[in-house]
């Protein structure tokens, strides 16, 4: 398969134009068992800045029921100026404004190379984009202040016209009247009451219509809101940053005393709740976010995770498998109807989390999964882990404007040949049934259409399919068909415009011998990120050893099917170029944090799980299968090794990134050097380079990611060192003493087999014939 590196290549720049990559590059014409070993799906990252141009007009659209978007695949009749939908085969009359198109004169949106167009929508957004802080207050001074302090800071990162408002919680909640100029005032709820919609209009006075404020309207930006009785609590920056700086300032410690032998009474579900009662007032289905900034668990009234008393740990991962949970349910119930409400309104909820112990982010992630919101775990909101992180949500594009979008509804269409059985990502189904719909389903299913109320130019889904036809002998008499999909996402951009993205792609089907046309086309990067988030979708709710089952029966039966070999003759076994690597990640999946919760606490895994559906094949496959680099005297700069134990060499410096972490690791006789200061000394330089050329890799690494991700450097031996040899291959442990890599490799202790031994297994089953 001399081929497989230019095709490669090909994907890779439809991946920069469309932001798109399919599992499969040619659909089978018949419903084969595909769905039996890796599906076919597309992971497509909708707002990926691309070089797609930007239509200031409305698409053309196809008519009810079908609402397909003008693309390149339509056949255009440019004299009747007529043009046929490849989806649903309907004629639709062209627009009056297009009566000059000829063959030389086509609009972009016609053109072969525009199969990815955004257009801006000529109605405007009805609110500038509100961003709500829900601040905890139980936290020490410290800690409190360098929270603050990022809020203030994040107050001149906003846009003058965008809608600011603040909350705090401890004991109480306060919500902060803004628009009261004489003096702080605080609306404040008791922490320990659940409190409905109504009851926090009526408290906050919401229920009456205020008299529209007087503000005067910018040209050029977007409308000023609803006036309505909101705009007390929720105003413009440029008219309110003197008057928020000042409440955030004079933020004190909440003052309710705490014994020694108790936690602070933290009220974070009211204060949810209530910010979610004040949002849905007026700004309803307006581009908003909640951001919560929590210093601990929630230990008073609803959505609490645990007890005031210290003696009274929070819940483990062991104590959920025994059921010895004594608000879990209760909490995760209370988090899950609030993220529903949240989602249904099209506000976004982010949590960070600034606290060395659990905060509840497993019983809160629902919130955040569910609006597409940010998850930021760190130790303190003094490091600058959280505070690098937090000002990069606020990152802008050229044109100065937020690199968000807002309130995004998301549809996929397909010709007949195609069904979509669901989406996996941060996503709520908006129930739309369409002939596009199959009937199995994976994920979020039996729709059509998700919203995403919140959407960056990273947030990647996956969209997994099933062939509908069962493919008949004539199928193909008319020459190679297409099977093609359009993704429309609909959003509001925080200019205060909305915009359509329209990506059409189209792929052949395969002739009726099938398999050689459909190996070649298969993408085992993209499969392995569209498979671990299966695997993680069905971790949620299944057992951890029936998710490793299941990857290792599909793994079987993928190796079954496309790998040549004899029947019964392992040594045969033989996978082609594109199949290789394929393997490798699915034993790495297995052995990673996503599916194995083992020194994880239940809060680490839901934030691990959250970034792994978040994020775009190359950022997941670091994930899955994190990159090693090895430095030393022999070669320049750094060089990828093995994810191997024999990579450990005494005289190399080694660089990890599992994208969580970026580690720098110096093997003994380097670390026992440095220690000794010779990269200080004359006559050492080349030894003071390789020191530091690991350390500059690994600043390029952290440059643009998100959230970021946390250093550690150490030495062989050290504590450290585990975060390292947790992700290695085994390949020399202690029962393999004597084997290849000798006595120079690192040993690990780990009853883990090693990816030789999972080889052998996997090819023993496969050419078996059991799966």
């Amino acid at each position: 398969m001399a081929d497989y590196e230019a095709l490669k290549d090909q994907w890779s720049d439809i991946e920069d134009k469309d932001g798109i990559r399919l599992s499969w590059n040619t659909f089978p014409s018949s419903r084969m068992r595909l769905t039996r070993v890796v599906p076919i799906g597309a992971l497509y990252t909708p707002l990926k800045e691309t070089s797609s141009p930007l239509l200031q007009y409305d698409p053309i659209i196809c008519k009810a029921p079908c609402r397909a978007a003008l693309n390149p695949f339509c056949q255009v009749d440019m004299r009747a100026k007529v043009w046929q939908c490849p989806f649903c085969m309907q004629r639709n009359g062209l627009p009056q404004h297009y009566k000059d198109i000829s063959a030389e004169q086509i609009p972009p949106e016609l053109h072969p190379s525009n199969t990815t167009i955004e257009y801006q929508l000529r109605r405007p957004a009805p609110s500038p984009p509100i961003f709500l802080f829900v601040v905890d207050t139980c936290q020490e001074e410290d800690s409190l202040k360098a929270l603050k302090d990022s809020i203030i800071m994040s107050l001149s990162l906003l846009p003058q016209y965008a809608l600011v408002g603040l909350v705090t919680f401890g004991t109480m909640t306060q919500v902060h009247e803004l628009g009261y100029t004489e003096c702080a005032k605080s609306y404040v709820f008791r922490g320990n009451k659940d409190y409905t919609s109504q009851q926090v209009q009526e408290m906050l006075g919401l229920g009456q219509i205020a008299p529209r404020p007087n503000m005067q309207q910018q040209p050029g930006r977007p409308p000023m809101p609803i006036g309505g009785p909101g705009a007390r609590f929720l105003l413009p920056v440029a008219q309110c940053e003197f008057q928020l700086t000042n409440a955030l300032e004079q933020l004190q410690k909440d003052p309710w005393p705490v014994a020694n032998d108790k936690r602070a009474l933290r009220c974070t579900g009211v204060a949810l709740s209530v910010a979610a009662g004040l949002l849905e007032t007026s700004f309803k289905n307006m581009g908003s976010r909640i951001m919560l900034f929590s210093g601990g668990p929630a230990t008073e009234g609803p959505g609490m995770v645990v007890g005031p008393e210290l003696r009274e740990p929070i819940r483990s991962h062991h104590d959920i498998d025994r059921d010895n949970i004594k608000y879990y349910k209760k909490a995760l119930k209370f988090y899950e109807t609030l993220a529903k409400r949240i989602a249904h309104n099209g506000h976004i909820v982010d949590i960070f989390a600034g606290c060395l112990d659990q905060v509840g982010l497993l019983e809160m992630k629902g919130l955040v999964n569910s609006t597409g919101g940010h998850m930021v775990l760190t130790d303190s909101f003094t490091s600058s882990m959280y505070k690098q992180s937090f000002a990069r949500v606020f990152n802008k594009d050229e044109d100065d404007n937020l690199l968000m979008g807002f309130n995004a509804d998301f549809e996929v269409l397909t010709t007949k040949e195609l069904k979509v059985t669901g989406l996996i990502g941060h996503a709520i189904s908006s129930n739309k049934k369409s002939p596009s719909v199959g009937e199995t389903e994976c994920g979020i299913g039996n729709t059509c259409l998700w919203k995403m109320c919140g959407i960056s130019p990273e947030s990647s889904y996956g969209v997994y399919f099933e062939i509908a036809g069962q493919g008949g002998p004539n199928q193909l008499a008319a020459g190679p068909q297409k099977g093609m999909i359009q993704f429309l996402t609909y959003y509001q951009h925080s200019a205060g415009t909305y915009h359509v993205r329209v990506t059409t792609v189209a792929r052949n089907l395969s002739g009726p011998s099938g398999d050689p046309a459909i190996a070649q086309s298969f993408d085992q990067e993209a499969a392995a990120v569209l498979m671990s988030r299966i695997a993680v979708f069905k971790a949620e709710v299944d057992d951890g050893p029936d998710v490793l089952r299941w990857v290792d029966r599909m793994l079987i039966r993928l190796c079954a099917r496309f790998a040549e070999y004899r029947k019964d003759d392992p040594s045969s076994f033989r996978l082609e170029k594109n199949f290789t690597l394929y393997p490798q990640f699915m034993f790495h999946l297995r052995r990673s944090q996503f599916l194995q919760v083992f020194n994880n606490s239940p809060d680490e895994t839901a934030f691990y799980r959250h970034v792994l559906n978040h994020e775009d094949v190359s950022n997941s496959l670091i994930m899955i299968q994190p990159t090693l680099d090895s430095y030393g005297f022999d070669h320049e700069g750094g060089q990828p090794v093995l994810l191997d134990s024999s990579s450990i060499q005494a005289e190399t410096v080694l660089l990890l990134d599992t994208f969580f972490h970026i580690l720098i690791f110096h093997g003994e006789t380097m670390a026992e050097w440095r220690k000794a200061g010779y990269h200080e000394q004359e006559g050492y330089e080349n030894f003071a380079a390789l020191l530091d050329a690991p350390k500059g890799d690994a600043r390029d690494l952290i440059q643009d990611r998100f959230p970021l991700p946390r250093f550690i450097v150490c030495d062989a031996g050290g504590s450290q060192a585990r975060f390292l040899l947790s992700k290695l291959n085994p390949s020399t442990t202690h029962t393999s003493q004597g084997q290849y890599g000798g006595a120079t490799a690192q040993t690990i202790f780990t009853d883990d087999v090693s990816l030789q031994t999972f080889m052998d297994h996997l090819m023993k089953l496969a050419v078996s014939g059991t799966s």
